[in-house]
């Protein structure tokens, strides 16, 4: 028996208040996130640390974010997605309050392990969010899968960028501790409200799943997987350490001065990277992105980090060569990882999408933290330009892993929320 058209409307209105509660959650955690980066990139730069002591700060929430997004998706097909969500919310408050102790506590050890915490609940918090909105959108094709999937992306990117300049805004108005107390307020209220608005169960499977099938036995999830690996270490060799040390260090830019830059350049990437299915979908007549799309980007993506290089090397002002190399990267960056979140849920099936989700994100993760410590690394030993010509290299890597990835068969793009 079919349901009627007023029970599947009620259906779909609850499905989508839903999914505006995970959105809203998930943008209060992004600006969070983004803050406490910016915060801990400046103030132990401010410190003394010097370019690869602080990139080895986010060792461990790379590392463990990693870790998390292989058992986060196993953990959320068993509990429910919703649950791992508020505990990734709650570790987060837990992460902000351990950096508010005095400076002579503020070890390496001590700072990594709160970040560790951080990039636990981080994961989750993204993985739950991801995963839930194939749970959550209902009917309606690849179309709107897309279109979702973009639209949150997109916006937590534009709100991680927000992150960046509210971090180095408070550090500066309120400083190191004030910044960090408010966040963590901010994030207990938010967890405390979805926690009561969201309905339970949210993406939890009805049998319970062995932890060996977290790795994914379809071999184009493990192909995507593969070149997010190196598209992400590509941004993040150059963009983690390097650039706002560079910026902070060499061009003598202020706190809120680089905090704000990299906002407003993570914010036009949000931006972009929501507007991808009109972007994008004008060469595929109404059907998503497949392999094809993802090769393309790209190839055309590995020539911003070159020609960033070479006009650096031919002695072009640095502030002009970074800041229009920087909007041209993150253009076609926000795209191609646009098509990327895409494909991971086009290519899944409806009952497996969180394990395959956790999956695709632990190899996220894992660019991020090789990026991430070769970002300290090459800056300090073969400066910004060093930086870049490994970033190109990440990527020519994903482009070509790209070739192993199928279209989107009709079939399947039909198919893709049902």
């Amino acid at each position: 028996m079919t349901d009627s058209p007023t029970s599947n409307f009620k259906r779909l209105n609850s499905n989508f208040g839903s999914y505006l509660t995970v959105t809203a959650g998930y943008w209060t955690f992004t600006i969070t996130d983004g803050a406490i980066r910016m915060l801990v990139v400046l103030y132990f730069h401010l410190l003394g640390y010097s370019p690869f002591e602080v990139a080895m700060l986010f060792l461990f929430y790379e590392f463990f974010g990693m870790v998390t997004n292989l058992v986060g998706g196993w953990l959320g097909a068993r509990i429910g997605l919703n649950l791992t969500m508020h505990i990734g919310m709650g570790l987060q408050v837990i992460a902000l309050l351990m950096l508010t102790v005095p400076d002579a506590w503020l070890s390496v050890v001590y700072v990594m392990f709160a970040q560790a915490l951080s990039g636990i609940a981080k994961d989750l918090n993204k993985m739950s969010a991801k995963a839930s909105v194939k749970t959550l959108t209902g009917d309606g094709g690849e179309s709107r899968l897309f279109k979702y999937v973009a639209v949150l992306t997109g916006s937590k990117n534009a709100l991680k960028g927000a992150g960046f300049f509210i971090g180095g805004l408070l550090l500066q108005w309120i400083g190191f501790r004030g910044a960090l107390a408010v966040l963590a307020g901010m994030l207990l209220i938010v967890l405390l409200v979805t926690a009561i608005l969201l309905p339970t169960g949210v993406g939890k499977m009805k049998s319970k799943p062995k932890f060996t099938q977290v790795f994914s036995k379809r071999p184009e999830i493990n192909w995507l997987s593969a070149a997010r690996f190196f598209l992400f270490g590509s941004r993040d060799v150059w963009f983690v350490v390097g650039l706002p040390v560079f910026l902070s260090g060499v061009l003598n830019w202020s706190h809120s001065q680089v905090g704000g830059f990299l906002a407003l350049w993570v914010i036009g990437y949000g931006f972009v990277q929501a507007s991808a299915p009109r972007l994008v979908r004008r060469s595929h007549h109404g059907r998503g992105p497949g392999g094809g799309t993802a090769r393309g980007w790209a190839f055309l993506l590995a020539l911003f980090p070159v020609g960033i290089a070479l006009a650096l090397g031919q002695g072009g002002d640095p502030a002009t060569v970074l800041v229009i190399g920087l909007i041209l990267f993150g253009i076609v960056f926000a795209l191609n990882s646009a098509v990327h979140s895409y494909l991971i849920l086009a290519y899944s099936d409806f009952d497996k999408v969180s394990m395959n989700v956790g999956f695709y994100y632990m190899a996220n993760a894992g660019g991020r933290l090789t990026g991430t410590v070769l970002s300290g690394w090459v800056y300090q030993t073969q400066g910004l330009e060093g930086c870049l010509w490994w970033s190109a290299g990440f990527v020519l890597i994903a482009a070509l892993l790209s070739f192993r990835l199928p279209e989107i068969s009709a079939e399947r793009s039909g198919k893709a929320i049902v």
